[in-house]
């Protein structure tokens, strides 16, 4: 008979795709919401950046807020705020009320079921194949991608925006009780060890604080040089994934003079969607058995190359090199997650999932820096070419980045357990 874990990944696999779902919409509604409102792209870019900010922010808070109430109470907690702010958007008439509801309310709730929640599961179910599980679940936002941007392109092209943003608050309401019923905090909540363990292990009693705690894991991390260069690349990567593609292929792609229909531009995000699947499992796979490092080098570098290209592939319609490059930065989108998770896990312990939060807080920091800038640079330059150079060039300092973290000095932890802060900022820790 199966794990129970593996149950729990299930659960948590449909209510990361359940959150997803505003992920695939900004993109889609920014010319529909620019046509009814007269609002600017730069304003429309303000409220999803707004949005990445609080999603990166809440990250490190929830892993703790998990440790102190719950992953149960958090999930279900995050889910109804999403489908209230998103649900709400439907009767908004104010940039302010775009920025309040699709910004803060959306932003906090999807920060609390951002990639930091698949790494607190990770961590409590799994003793072995974490790699694999971190991938499972990082790939989950990329199946939400998959299911929901050809459903949501055609209502916005048939019935409007307002359809598609309702659809969205349904489906982030619909996977609650799922999620209250089958979600389950610890293994030994159903006596079981965790998979890969021989033993049931007690849970850790709650920990009181979740503020305190997450900011101490924090201020222990900053005197290591590791923490800066993973949050540095991460922030590349956030720029140029969220920050960029999820929120201005489709306007770019249906932009003067391509004018890709809106649908077509949807249906290559989906196709991303499929082939991220793939990679980032694949990616998980491939951090069990290999340097996470050098895996998030060669990520980054065929990333930035990809990017580079993307300009001179835009067309009306779509052709073989711009399905070469859907295929390909599809198998890399959010490869660079179990990695990253992993070098998280090994430098800092049990802080792990924490630290990660933070990593992710400046993911989302650099995704919102291009979700802004780019819809600026589109306005004053009247094309989003410059966007995608940049954001190319900085995918190649980010491989370089990675590769700087050294192997075979002590992790975080041990420094904590034998010296305390002090000892910690001495250098770049690795392996």
């Amino acid at each position: 008979m199966p794990h129970r874990a593996w149950l729990v990944v299930a659960v948590a696999f449909v209510t990361i795709i359940g959150a997803a779902a505003f992920r695939t919409l900004p993109g889609l509604v920014t010319d529909p919401l620019a046509e009814d409102f007269g609002w600017s792209r730069g304003t429309i870019g303000a409220a999803v950046s707004v949005n990445l900010v609080l999603n990166g922010l809440i990250a490190p808070f929830s892993a703790a807020l998990m440790d102190r109430f719950g992953i149960r109470r958090v999930v279900t907690g995050a889910l109804g705020l999403i489908a209230v702010g998103v649900g709400a958007g439907v009767v908004m008439r104010e940039a302010w009320q775009l920025l309040l509801l699709w910004g803060v309310f959306v932003g906090l709730g999807t920060g609390a079921l951002a990639t930091g929640f698949a790494a607190t599961v990770t961590n409590r179910w799994f003793a072995e194949r974490r790699g694999l599980v971190s991938g499972i679940l990082t790939a989950a936002g990329a199946s939400g991608q998959l299911v929901f941007l050809p459903v949501l392109s055609w209502l916005v092209v048939a019935h409007g925006w307002r359809p598609a943003t309702a659809t969205v608050a349904l489906a982030a309401l619909a996977v609650v009780p799922l999620a209250w019923l089958l979600m389950r905090d610890h293994p030994a909540d159903v006596g079981l060890p965790l998979l890969g363990a021989t033993e049931v292990t007690p849970p850790p009693p709650p920990v009181p604080g979740v503020a305190r705690r997450a900011l101490t894991v924090l201020s222990r991390a900053v005197r290591t040089g590791t923490f800066w260069l993973l949050a540095g690349s991460f922030a590349i990567c956030g720029a140029s994934t969220n920050g960029l593609i999820q929120t201005h292929f489709v306007p770019a792609a249906h932009d003067h003079p391509h004018h890709m229909p809106v649908t077509a531009a949807a249906s290559l995000l989906a196709v991303v969607g499929i082939f991220d699947v793939v990679g980032t499992i694949a990616s998980g796979w491939l951090t069990d058995r290999f340097d996470s490092r050098r895996l998030l080098a060669v990520y980054y570098a065929l990333r930035g190359v990809s990017l580079l290209f993307l300009p001179m592939l835009l067309a009306p319609a779509v052709h073989p090199p711009m399905l070469f490059f859907i295929v390909f930065y599809g198998l890399d989108w959010v490869a660079t997650v179990p990695p990253t998770i992993a070098l998280c896990r090994e430098h800092f312990g049990e802080d792990g999932p924490i630290v990660f939060g933070w990593v992710l807080a400046s993911h989302q920091a650099g995704a919102a820096a291009v979700a802004f800038l780019g819809g600026v640079a589109r306005d004053v330059f009247g094309t989003y070419d410059v966007v995608f150079y940049a954001s190319g060039a900085l995918c190649a300092a980010a491989a370089l980045m990675v590769l700087v973290i050294r192997r075979g000095a002590r992790s975080a932890a041990t420094v904590r357990q034998e010296g305390g802060p002090a000892a910690a900022g001495s250098g770049v820790s690795g392996r």
